[in-house]
């Protein structure tokens, strides 16, 4: 079977959403937390990821689901629990996203720094 060949250049190419969805905040810190916890259940993945809404996590959740990054199990009980999980390609994922939130935190006074000569200017 022959692989198709993408380009994330070319406007029509569909590896466009999925950097759309890599490069979302929600998305890129669920890959992290779960990478470095394992599975999660819902309220643990949000208590985690300060600042995110349930809305906003849900749907971050559903657009990986959806793209094979993670795994849902919905356990019957009372309340229902959710755990989510990376799949394989997620895990593939994650030494680059825990590189580049590692590299965000490391680099963030440079960062201020820099914005604060921008707007002084």
């Amino acid at each position: 079977m022959a692989t198709a060949t993408f380009d994330a250049f070319t406007a029509a190419c569909p590896s466009r959403k999925l950097l759309d969805t890599l490069s979302d905040k929600w998305v890129s810190l669920a890959i992290v937390a779960l990478g470095l916890s394992g599975s999660l259940r819902y309220s643990e993945l949000a208590a985690r990821i300060e600042g995110v809404s349930q809305k906003m996590l849900t749907q971050s959740l559903r657009r990986m689901e959806r793209d094979g990054l993670v795994t849902r199990t919905v356990t019957p009980s009372v309340p229902v629990r959710t755990d989510y999980e990376l799949t394989e390609l997620g895990r593939s994922l994650m030494p680059v996203m825990r590189h580049i939130k590692e590299w965000a935190e490391e680099h963030m006074a440079e960062v201020e720094q820099a914005r604060a000569a921008y707007d002084a200017a």
